[in-house]
């Protein structure tokens, strides 16, 4: 069954692996069941969308470049919410993910991508994390809190993740 004319709409804060994760399950979910999805990315959520082919640090204040500095570079990056053990619960929960032959987060990020999930950027927190358009991958178009609220009030689902 197929739901045509059907939106959901994804607000992601979080920048754990695992959050990150199930936010991609269910946008590629979505839209194999013919469903509209948008993700907003704000604060650390951003960081999910974060192009790890660009690392530029020209024009930035000393802070953003202490925060590009220490924040995770890429998806795979993301460390755990729960039981990350320094990176070891992080390492236990991907070698589980391979010998159920599930496909990582970037496959699952690229999935979307490919299936036109729209994914949008903060405005507001693109500017106090010291996010440049460049910063983040090609397909997240930066818009306000405002426009996002427009898209969720379409929306026949939204979800906080």
């Amino acid at each position: 069954m197929f739901y045509l004319n059907k939106k959901l709409n994804l607000l992601v804060f979080s920048g754990d692996y695992d959050k990150a994760l199930a936010a991609l399950i269910i946008a590629n979910s979505a839209k194999e069941l013919d469903v509209d999805v948008t993700i907003f990315f704000a604060f650390w959520g951003l960081l999910l969308v974060r192009n790890p082919e660009t690392s530029n640090l020209d024009d930035k204040s000393l802070y953003e470049k202490m925060f590009a500095l220490i924040t995770p570079k890429s998806i795979e990056d993301l460390p755990l919410s729960k039981m990350n053990f320094s990176g070891l619960g992080k390492e236990m929960l991907k070698a589980m993910m391979k010998e159920e032959a599930t496909p990582d987060i970037t496959a699952f990020l690229k999935g979307a991508i490919k299936k036109g999930v729209k994914f949008y950027g903060c405005k507001l927190s693109v500017e106090v994390m010291g996010f440049k358009k460049d910063d983040l991958l090609p397909e997240v178009e930066i818009i306000e809190a405002k426009d996002y609220l427009k898209d969720a009030l379409e929306s026949d689902m939204q979800l906080f993740i």
